[in-house]
């Protein structure tokens, strides 16, 4: 019996949506996947607290939230979720760290706001401005760099790098296409906005080696005896 066909939705999941079972170490793997998730929820608070201009993504975030009344984190989620279907002309393919990110980033980033402060004083709000720069950087190797999927919005920057752009080149593109429609929208651009599309780039390819884990090398079978 000839095998069936499968149906245009289950070849869209199995291209799309389906990466490799998680591979070893673990537990070290996931602890890496959701500290880095966590770190850029706290890295786009940082950014806000400091009221020196968001990083790009939540000035569209801020003017979504703007015009409908939605909590910034929650219009994070709902973004990452429909960006996985830009995905499909890139070949890229979504996993555990890919659907994490949808969720717990935009929860990370409500959960972060609540807890920080609004300082007052310049120095501070600079201060909050270069860590939340920093914080990403890191957050980006440590989630991409346990090989589990990238998230929805570095999943468009890897894409357009494998197809030929630096991840530099990449992320600045992006970075400046969604600031502008967020500006548009009505989110703040600032300063620490262009800091921001400046330097997570170059910061990114940077950390992106330095965090990313060694696959696991398959196992050499044991001797036979014989």
């Amino acid at each position: 019996m000839s095998e069936r066909t499968p149906s245009p939705v289950v070849a869209l999941v199995r291209r799309v949506l389906i990466t490799p079972v998680l591979p070893r170490p673990r537990l070290r793997r996931l602890t890496q996947l959701y500290l880095g998730l966590y770190l850029f929820g706290l890295s786009g608070a940082l950014l806000l607290r400091s009221d020196l201009g968001a990083m790009p993504w939540d000035v569209l975030h801020q003017g979504l939230s703007l015009q409908t009344g939605l909590s910034i984190g929650t219009w994070s989620v709902i973004v990452g979720a429909l960006l996985i279907l830009l995905w499909i002309p890139l070949r890229q393919r979504a996993g555990l760290g890919t659907l994490s990110n949808v969720v717990v980033v935009g929860a990370s980033v409500d959960l972060s706001l609540w807890l920080l402060p609004a300082p007052e004083a310049l120095g501070v709000r600079i201060v909050l401005l270069a860590s939340g720069v920093l914080v990403c950087a890191i957050a980006t190797g440590l989630y991409i760099g346990v090989g589990l999927g990238p998230g929805p919005r570095d999943g468009l920057m890897t894409g357009l790098a494998a197809r030929g752009l630096s991840i530099r080149r990449a992320r600045t593109l992006i970075e400046v296409t969604v600031a502008l429609s967020g500006f548009l929208l009505g989110g703040t651009v600032g300063v620490g906005t262009v800091v921001f599309m400046v330097t997570i780039g170059p910061l990114a390819q940077v950390f992106l080696p330095m965090l990313r884990m060694p696959e696991e090398k398959p196992e050499s079978p044991a001797p036979s005896g014989r």
